[in-house]
């Protein structure tokens, strides 16, 4: 596939859909490779043997494959007699549903001209690729694969909306059809479909919000010699939300073409400005010691001695200087997978240095701290925040206790997203269609209360290869990168396995306690639960039971406390229609006094007076009365 690497001699499967007479003028293999519509390729097998060297040479490979590659789509259009792939069974029903759906026939035309018939076919084409995408874990975003699937929504929205004229979200009422033609194929749709459905429906409904707009400017765009200037493509991805190659599409339609020069240069300032928003400047990395790797040794030890820096360099951080260090051995944790840093104290020699945080940069364990040490070539020794570390380790483990637990209660569906963990609390999103209920909650918190009490024992393999983790069923999200070798963390095989690099309590008995504390929206689709752990936990239903034997103390003792704070708020609320009839009654009475306090000036009346009532819907009211009886002033 390049110009060095694996490759061998292939064979192309190709099929010659032509009329006879066709094939009476020129046969079949004189095509082959040639662009002809009507010979087209369905297989590629590729003998995979040699390994191509820079200097062109092959050497044979120690182990040798196949690898194929079927069209699926052209495989259907030959068994099924069709002209086009979009002509297949593949299609068809999503674009007849289409069909009824905007009031407009399917003609066949392949016209470039036929807009309705193409942005049908965008339409079945693309509602496949982000249903799928989505079912696999892959959410739409801004960054990286999930604007790809952004991306390719919004083309078929946009195909919709201009040429079908459809202007309420539509792609998500065809993912019930898709997922019943798929269910036997791709049963993940099926299973998922009322979420899937709900995501892509909220990404339509935001990105329709402003297309419009969006179109509207393109048209008013000051365009010269046929070319969209690049800071106009820029307001239009940066303001309404056109991806380029949406811009670049509709662009091409009406004859002009966008200037990529100027997008990318505008683009790159904006990144630029953000960058020096931030206010941060990183020096150069001062070289202390050559040509050691970095050991980490904090999963088996929270304190390491004879170890010694690296390198170092100076951040400025809002006109404030920071220091890093890289040590050659460390037991400092370097915030990644969601897990903050760990804190803690470096010794050089006798002096003493806080470590603020650690991050982690390509390789490279960065210890950040307050100040540089006088010598720093000396000898360190490395002390973990041993109270931090363990509240830290157990929310984390929590994090899989509860990614288990809403796998029982809440279905296979709801995947991690991102989480956020430090020692004094964890946040961790994931997907689901709607608002967790209190009782799934309830059940959520029982069952990884349950398996703290069994004090599970953590089993911990490292550098497991990935193809043997994925046999034990360990648990890999969508869209994260793995390498060969792998860190697999088991609380119970049957219950929770999960690939990760984080830092955990050796048995699930350590975490104490978990409750959870909030649960939220955070995006179409996602939830976020919060929770505490350990003593955090403690703390806070403490907390809870004070202020209620407060307000039990307050109520005189009742039995039922909640029923009583119900009464009292209903009787409160009918001794507030009372007063306020009261004080309806007494402004009304005041209404008559008030109109004959009025003095005449020239051309108008004065009325000035100082009313006996507190309540400001009163005085607005009898406001409102006397400009209604102005007539009679």
């Amino acid at each position: 596939m390049g110009d060095t690497g694996p490759c061998g001699p292939c064979t192309e499967i190709h099929v010659d859909l032509r009329s006879a007479e066709e094939r009476a003028k020129a046969p079949g293999h004189d095509l082959v490779n040639q662009d002809h519509p009507r010979v087209v390729e369905i297989w590629n097998n590729v003998f995979i043997q040699f390994n191509r060297k820079a200097d062109g040479s092959l050497e044979p490979l120690p182990a040798k494959h196949v690898d194929t590659g079927m069209g699926f789509e052209r495989l259907c259009m030959v068994l099924q007699g069709k002209t086009a792939t979009y002509d297949t069974d593949i299609f068809t029903p999503v674009i007849q549903y289409t069909e009824k759906a905007s009031g407009k026939p399917y003609t066949f035309s392949y016209d470039r001209a036929a807009k309705s018939d193409i942005a049908m076919r965008v339409i079945a084409d693309h509602i496949r690729s982000v249903a799928f995408t989505i079912a696999d874990g892959q959410l739409p975003s801004n960054t990286g694969p999930g604007y790809v699937v952004r991306r390719i929504l919004r083309r078929a929205v946009r195909y919709y909306y201009s040429f079908l004229d459809i202007r309420q979200p539509y792609l998500h009422t065809l993912i019930p059809l898709l997922a019943d033609l798929f269910a036997g194929i791709f049963p993940e749709l099926k299973a998922q479909q009322s979420q899937i459905a709900r995501i892509i429906e909220g990404e339509e409904a935001s990105f329709l919000h402003t297309l419009e707009n969006g179109l509207r400017r393109l048209d008013n765009l000051e365009v010269h010699n046929g070319l969209i200037k690049g800071d106009d493509a820029f307001e239009l991805y940066d303001t309404y939300g056109f991806p380029i190659d949406l811009t670049r599409l509709i662009a091409a339609e009406k004859g002009w073409s966008v200037d990529e020069a100027g997008f990318e240069k505008a683009l790159q300032s904006q990144k630029e400005r953000s960058r020096a928003d931030a206010q941060k400047a990183v020096g150069d990395w001062q070289t202390v010691r050559q040509g050691e790797e970095v050991t980490f040794v904090g999963y088996d030890y929270l304190s390491t001695t004879d170890t010694y820096a690296l390198k170092y360099r100076t951040v400025k951080v809002k006109d404030k200087d920071q220091y890093q260090i890289v040590l050659a051995t460390t037991p400092f944790y370097a915030e990644s997978g969601g897990q903050t840093g760990d804190t803690g104290l470096l010794f050089f020699g006798a002096e003493q240095i806080k470590v603020l945080d650690t991050q982690k940069e390509n390789d490279l364990i960065i210890h950040v701290v307050d100040r540089l040490p006088a010598h720093i070539d000396a000898a360190v020794s490395a002390q973990v925040d041993a109270g931090k570390r363990r509240a830290t380790s157990s929310n984390h483990s929590a994090t899989h206790l509860m990614h288990a637990a809403m796998h029982r209660i809440l279905g296979q569906h709801a995947l991690q997203k991102g989480q956020d963990v430090n020692d004094q609390r964890l946040r961790f999103d994931f997907s689901h269609f709607q608002k967790v209920t209190d009782e799934e909650l309830a059940q959520i918190e029982a069952l990884v209360n349950q398996k703290i009490r069994e004090d599970i024992p953590l089993e911990e393999d490292r550098a497991v290869p990935i193809d043997e983790a994925r046999q034990l069923g360990a648990m890999m999200l969508f869209g994260e990168k793995y390498g060969d070798k792998v860190r697999v963390v088991t609380f119970d095989g049957s219950f929770s396995r999960e690939l990760c690099g984080g830092t955990h309590v050796p048995a699930t008995g350590h975490i104490g306690q978990f409750k959870i504390v909030a649960e939220s929206a955070v995006a179409a689709g996602i939830r976020r639960i919060e929770a505490v752990t350990a003593d955090t936990a403690e703390q806070y239903i403490n907390r809870e039971l004070e202020e209620l034997e407060a307000i039990r103390l307050l109520l005189k003792n009742p039995k039922n406390t909640a029923k009583l704070v119900a009464d009292l708020q209903e009787e409160n609320r009918q001794l507030r229609k009372e007063v306020e009839k009261m004080l309806a009654a007494q402004a009304g009475a005041l209404k008559g006094e008030l109109l004959a306090k009025a003095e005449s000036h020239d051309g108008y009346k004065l009325l000035c007076a100082n009313l006996p009532l507190s309540d400001a819907n009163a005085i607005k009211n009898l406001a409102y009365q006397l400009e209604r009886n102005s007539a009679t002033l």
